[in-house]
């Protein structure tokens, strides 16, 4: 069983294995969080950033320092930050892995842009599937559909898949569906929606849209912590 807590935008909490790691801490920037998220209770064991946009990484250098936690990225985003003090950082790139603890991180593919808030490079945007003795879960990042996510199908055995389903900025609900399809999974957690008015979406049109292909869509609510249990009790339900 894996432990989620949601913190808005595309922010989450995962606990497995006993180890927290946070992905793409967005959360000051955010209204929807006002009064829902104290930064200060967040102390993450890694921070995982899948690129540089403000609304994935606004928050990060606090909390890293907060937590005195290494952040795990690609090389552009690992020196921006070992610039700001944040140490012990660890660098990957598209199609390496890491072993930390009892975990496996490999950083996958995405298709989108990447800069600093100042409009520097900051590398290629990329996902992540984190793997561990008894399962493995993939972080989509922002992206487009691609085909490469089915070479995840090949690898790897997932439990689930967060993924972004807001449109405009990266996939919408019917690319979304086919992306859980490719990567091999029918319990998918969403992620990118309803933060800015771009990506506002209709929540019973995207659960029933995946409903209708057999799939579970969890539209977790800002600060909700939740388990993938979630997953088979609904699945129980429907029986």
């Amino acid at each position: 069983m894996v432990d989620i807590t949601y913190y808005g935008h595309s922010t989450f909490m995962v606990e497995v294995e006993g180890k927290n790691i946070l992905f793409d801490p967005f959360i000051t920037g955010n209204e929807a969080t006002e009064g829902v998220i104290d930064l200060n209770k967040i102390v993450p064991d890694y921070i995982l950033i899948t690129h540089g946009h403000l609304d994935h990484i606004l928050d990060a250098e606090f909390i890293a320092k907060q937590a005195r936690c290494p952040i795990i990225a690609n090389y552009e985003i690992v020196n921006w930050f070992e610039a700001k003090g944040i140490q012990n950082c660890i660098a990957m790139n598209h199609g390496g892995m890491v072993c930390i603890d009892n975990l496996k991180i490999k950083m996958v593919n995405a298709i989108h842009t990447s800069s600093f808030p100042d409009g520097s490079y900051a590398g290629q945007p990329a996902g992540f599937v984190v793997c561990w003795e008894k399962g493995a879960f993939y972080y989509s990042g922002d992206t487009a559909l691609t085909y490469d996510m089915k070479l995840i199908a090949e690898e790897f055995c997932l439990d689930f898949a967060f993924l972004c389903i807001g449109d405009n900025f990266t996939m919408g609900i019917k690319d979304a569906i086919r992306a859980a399809e490719f990567v091999g999974t029918h319990n998918v957690v969403a992620m990118h929606f309803d933060t800015f008015e771009p990506i506002v979406i209709d929540h019973n049109e995207a659960i029933d849209a995946f409903g209708l292909t057999n799939k579970i869509l969890k539209l977790p609510k800002i600060g909700e912590k939740f388990s993938t249990d979630c997953f088979n009790n609904w699945k129980k339900e429907q029986i």
